[in-house]
């Protein structure tokens, strides 16, 4: 029947004329919640440790709000259709994260250490400064497809990146791995960090160009397609990358994100489940035949498989590698379901790393099974948003720089908490926004600026042609 000859039975909207919502306001409320929760928490930290509310409580809320306020203010003028829930989910984790710093900063026990400084007010700026570099990508990046310009300047640069550990006087070797360059009056910082961002905006534009000769198929085994020996190339530069990064910079974590991030853009380009099986298998091999020759990888293996003997050893003094990581297992365990509490755990028994690789132990015994499972699921949610992002992106590019950067992002979280909870070997990365590390917290606050950069761009409603109102309204008709 014609919706024209019924209109009593039939509704007719105009979605043109009425445009996308901005769902600004939804991320405003979204907003003052990822600031009261950590405020909240900081609060009943205070009252465990000294049954009073701590000083600095007026100062941290409105340090925190104020900068979330800078945050959705840029976002609102500069990006107003984005994803309304990456910015305050980012918020929450590093809000919960200055929380738990501060928190072990006030411990007897790594106050007590030679090399112990006060971490929580740097944090706080690192924040400032990732926030502000958050607003710089708004502001100057107006269109991500801009990147795709500089692919191969990508390539080379992320290569400087990654090399620069390397150059003596300026890479500084710590704690066994060489990912670390010295900045007099700055510290130390991590070029792998930000060459995540880099290799994402190169996959991105190689996988564009080269995807259709990639998805083509010689022959099928077993169920998958086999690529072409000549289509191996890119995958076995990549490969023998990551290889050369954990060889000389000895450093597992990085090497299995890059190369991971990789094969889940080729997959996505491609759609081929075979570079997935050949990416694992390569990956695989790559990890066990570095660990069978180079002594910190082989160590952190071996803490791994047996952390108790490790402890142990250490103990007594007699070898061991590290007691860490069953100073964090036992974290765990302590913690049960619900949690010690804010401020009521011992998790400063891992010393040195507690607010850094090892902060998601704290976590774990002072809020228990049941608050991993909530900071997990925000992760998991900023990945969803990010791959929704890429489904909703309408040029190839930003889909796959969409999906590169939420798969760099879920790998992660995965290696850092796999690694402290047992099921991996030791990385030495940092979970996202919660750990103590500037190079981090910068990195990751880019991160998500592009990806609210590619949101907006994809939710923007198109522009109507001058001159022809109409031409953009779509009638829909449906049932009344």
């Amino acid at each position: 029947m014609s919706s024209t000859t019924n209109p009593s039975t039939h509704h007719t909207s105009t979605i043109g004329a009425i445009g996308a919502p901005s769902r600004r306001n939804t991320e405003l409320a979204l907003l003052v919640f990822a600031v009261v929760i950590p405020v909240f928490a900081y609060a009943n930290v205070g009252l465990a440790l000294d049954d009073q509310v701590p000083a600095g409580l007026l100062s941290y809320g409105l340090g925190l709000g104020l900068l979330a306020g800078v945050a959705h203010l840029a976002v609102r003028k500069f990006a107003p259709y984005a994803d309304p829930l990456l910015l305050p989910l980012a918020t929450l984790l590093n809000g919960l994260g200055l929380v738990c710093i501060w928190r072990l900063d006030q411990s007897k026990l790594l106050q007590s250490l030679p090399n112990f400084v006060t971490a929580a007010p740097r944090q706080l700026l690192y924040t400032a400064l990732g926030i502000a570099l958050f607003v710089v990508v708004l502001i100057f990046l107006k269109d991500h497809r801009v990147l795709q310009r500089y692919t191969y300047i990508s390539m080379f640069s992320a290569l400087v990146l990654l090399i620069l550990p390397l150059v003596p006087g300026l890479g500084a070797n710590i704690y066994g791995a060489k990912i670390w360059i010295n900045i007099p009056g700055l510290g130390s910082l991590q070029p792998g960090e930000f060459a995540k961002i880099v290799l994402a905006v190169f996959f991105a534009g190689y996988l564009m160009v080269k995807r259709d000769a990639l998805a083509l198929a010689s022959r099928r085994f077993m169920g998958l397609y086999l690529p072409r020996g000549r289509d191996l190339g890119p995958i076995l530069v990549v490969w023998a990358i990551s290889i050369l990064i954990l060889v000389f910079e000895t450093d597992l974590g990085t090497s299995l994100l890059f190369f991971g991030m990789f094969v889940i853009m080729l997959y996505v380009a491609t759609e081929r489940t075979s570079w997935i099986v050949f990416g694992l298998l390569m990956s695989a091999a790559g990890a066990v035949g570095v660990a069978s020759i180079e002594p910190h990888v082989k160590s952190r293996v071996q803490s791994w498989l047996d952390p108790m003997r490790e402890y142990t050893l250490s103990r007594q003094g007699v070898g061991g590698h590290s007691e860490q990581l069953q100073q964090a297992l036992w974290a765990f365990g302590s913690g049960g379901t619900l949690g010690s509490g804010w401020g009521q755990g011992h998790s400063d028994l891992i010393r040195f790393a507690a607010n850094s690789d090892f902060i998601l132990a704290t976590f774990g015994e002072e809020l228990g099974l049941a608050g991993i499972m909530a900071i997990l699921l925000i992760y998991g949610l900023i990945v969803e948003r990010g791959v929704r992002t890429a489904l909703a992106a309408r040029d190839p590019f930003g889909k796959l720089l969409a999906v590169g950067l939420s798969g760099a992002f879920a790998l992660q979280v995965f290696v850092v908490a796999g690694g402290v909870m047992g099921l991996i070997p030791l990385t030495g990365m940092t979970m996202p926004f919660m750990a103590y590390g500037g190079s981090s917290v910068l990195a990751n606050w880019a991160l998500i600026g592009i990806l609210i950069r590619i949101s907006d761009t994809a939710r923007r409603p198109a522009p109507t042609p001058a001159g022809n109102p109409d031409a953009e309204m779509t009638q829909v008709v449906r049932p009344s």
